[in-house]
């Protein structure tokens, strides 16, 4: 009886012995396994969708694991929105969908057909800045700015929640209105990271821009 070191076996064999094996059992008469069906477009694993993106109506081919992010940033060119731990960890890539702030990077695109998505250009431009952009300028809410798109749509969002009474982990009166305190804003602002540390300035910001919208 050969002792098993005369057996001239490897790692990479066993592997490979093991998947073909798992194949071959899988298909019933040895026959081959039909081919997926195609999704819509021109090729495989593609299809149109059609979205309202800064009030623009784009009916765009994507593949269809593209990223809400990656459409934005790498199909309409939009690269305000920033790619950071592509996690959904970081808040860096924030836009509002339909009135509501989400992570770009973990949703699809396919997943907002017909939906509405505001990004950072759509909130206003170098000439005519959205509030809560001039409020970030006026109170330096921001140092190196890669994150600054994400929170100021984050914190556009903030103040929207707020105005429609929907409560934080935070909020002490779910029966009374909310009052958009120091501890709301950290609160909500809690998912959008500023490696900089520039925290406090953007505290000031939203709470000058609720003040004027109170």
């Amino acid at each position: 009886m050969a002792s098993p070191h005369d057996l001239d076996i490897n790692r990479r064999d066993v592997i490979l012995a093991g998947a073909a094996t798992a194949v071959a059992s899988s298909l019933p008469g040895g026959t081959a396994a039909a081919p997926a069906p195609l999704l819509a477009g021109s090729g495989p694993n593609h299809a149109t969708v059609s979205l309202t993106v800064n009030g623009v109506i784009r009916e765009l081919e994507v593949d269809t694991r593209t990223t809400l992010l990656d459409l934005l940033r790498e199909n309409l060119h939009l690269t305000g929105t920033k790619k950071g731990c592509d996690h959904g960890q970081c808040g860096a890539c924030t836009v509002i969908v339909d009135g509501r702030r989400i992570n770009s990077c973990l949703s699809l695109a396919l997943m907002h057909e017909h939906q509405s998505v505001t990004t950072i250009e759509g909130l206003g431009s170098p000439d005519q800045l959205h509030p809560m952009q001039a409020a970030f300028v006026e109170h330096d809410g921001y140092q190196c700015g890669y994150c600054t798109p994400g929170q100021i749509c984050s914190a556009v969002a903030v103040i929207a929640e707020v105005k429609a009474d929907i409560p934080s982990h935070v909020t002490e009166d779910l029966t009374a209105p909310i009052d958009l305190s120091e501890a709301e804003i950290r609160e909500r602002m809690s998912g959008n990271i500023c490696r900089c540390g520039a925290y406090s300035n953007i505290v000031e910001a939203i709470v000058e821009v609720a003040g004027r919208r109170a």
